[in-house]
C-alpha cells in the first residue's frame, strides 16, 4: 500500500509538471527551452541542498550519471522543440506511447517476465489515452515535431530505466540534473532560449522544478527499483488523465463523458498491469 501510494504522488507531481508547463509557456510567458533550462538549473540547486542537509553524496558511477544526464536532457530538448508545433493531447500520445515501446522492449530484450495479460494492459490503457487526448477534426501533424516527440519519450524511458538501477535516489537525482542543466545549454542557445521572460513564467519554473520535477523525480527514482519495468511504464500512463482532471477541478473545464470512459479505461489497464505482473522470486 505504501508503494502504491508513494507512486501516485509521483504520478500527480508529474502531472503537475505538465500544468505548471502549459501555464507558463502556453500564454506566452516563458519559452519552452528557457522554462527548461530554469527547471533543471532550480531542480539541481533543490536536490543538492537536501544531499548538503543529509550529508549524502553521489554513489553512481560516472557512466550511470552520464547516461541519466543526457536521457533527461534528451527528454526536455525533445519536448521542448515539439511543444508548439504539436498538439498537446497528440503530443502526450506519442511522449507516453514511446515511454512504454521503449520500456517494454528493454524488459524483452533482458528476458525479463512480462505476463500476455500486462501487454493487453497496457494496451487498454494506451487506448484509453488516446481516447481521452486525441484531438477533434483533422489533425495535422509535422514530421519533425512527431519526431522530437519521440525522441523526448525515449529520453524519458531511458531515465526511467536508468533509475531503476540507482543506489541512492536523491544524490543520483542531484547529479542528473546538474550534468543536464549543462547539457541543454548549447540547445537553448541554437533554439533561442529566453527570448521571452517574464517574472511570472520563472516562477513557474522554479516550482516545477524546485518541487514537483527535483523532489518528484527523486522520489521516482527511489520507487522504480521497487517494481516491475512493465509496470512503470504503464503507470506512467496517468499522468495526462491526472492533469485533465485536474483542470476540470482547477480552471472548471467541462467533466463530458468522453474524459470519463477514457480515464476508466486508463486505470483498468493498470490495474491489469499491477495485478497480472509476473510475481518476484524471493
Amino acid at each position: 500500500m505504501r508503494l502504491i501510494l508513494l507512486t501516485t504522488l509521483v504520478m500527480i507531481a508529474f502531472a503537475a509538471n505538465s500544468i505548471l508547463g502549459r501555464w507558463a509557456i502556453g500564454p506566452g510567458h516563458m519559452d519552452a527551452t528557457g522554462f527548461g533550462l530554469l527547471r533543471l538549473g532550480s531542480g539541481a540547486a533543490m536536490l543538492w541542498v537536501l544531499c548538503l542537509l543529509q550529508g549524502q553524496r553521489p554513489t553512481e558511477g560516472w557512466r550511470r550519471s552520464l547516461a541519466g544526464g543526457a536521457s533527461l536532457t534528451l527528454y526536455m530538448v525533445g519536448f521542448s522543440v515539439a511543444y508548439a508545433a504539436l498538439d498537446a493531447g497528440l503530443g502526450a500520445l506519442v511522449l507516453f506511447g514511446v515511454v512504454q515501446v521503449s520500456m517494454f522492449g528493454w524488459g524483452l530484450i533482458r528476458g525479463q517476465a512480462t505476463a500476455p495479460l500486462q501487454i493487453l494492459g497496457a494496451g487498454l490503457a494506451l487506448a484509453g489515452l488516446a481516447y481521452v487526448v486525441w484531438p477533434g477534426g483533422e489533425v495535422t501533424a509535422p514530421l519533425w515535431a512527431v519526431l522530437s516527440m519521440g525522441a523526448g519519450g525515449l529520453g524519458w524511458g531511458i531515465y526511467s530505466l536508468v533509475g531503476r538501477g540507482a543506489k541512492a535516489s536523491l544524490p543520483a537525482s542531484a547529479a542528473n540534473f546538474a550534468l543536464a542543466t549543462l547539457m541543454i545549454l548549447p540547445a537553448v542557445w541554437i533554439l533561442g532560449g529566453g527570448s521571452v521572460v517574464t517574472p511570472f513564467g520563472c516562477l513557474l519554473a522554479v516550482i516545477s522544478g524546485a518541487v514537483t520535477s527535483g523532489l518528484g523525480y527523486a522520489l521516482w527514482y527511489r520507487v522504480l527499483p521497487q517494481i516491475a519495468g512493465p509496470v512503470a511504464a504503464t503507470v506512467q500512463l496517468s499522468v495526462p488523465v491526472i492533469a485533465i482532471l485536474a483542470g476540470t477541478l482547477l480552471l472548471g473545464e467541462p467533466l463530458g463523458p468522453r474524459l470519463i470512459l477514457g480515464t476508466l479505461a486508463v486505470l483498468g489497464g493498470i490495474a491489469v498491469g499491477i495485478f497480472c505482473a509476473p510475481k518476484r522470486r524471493g
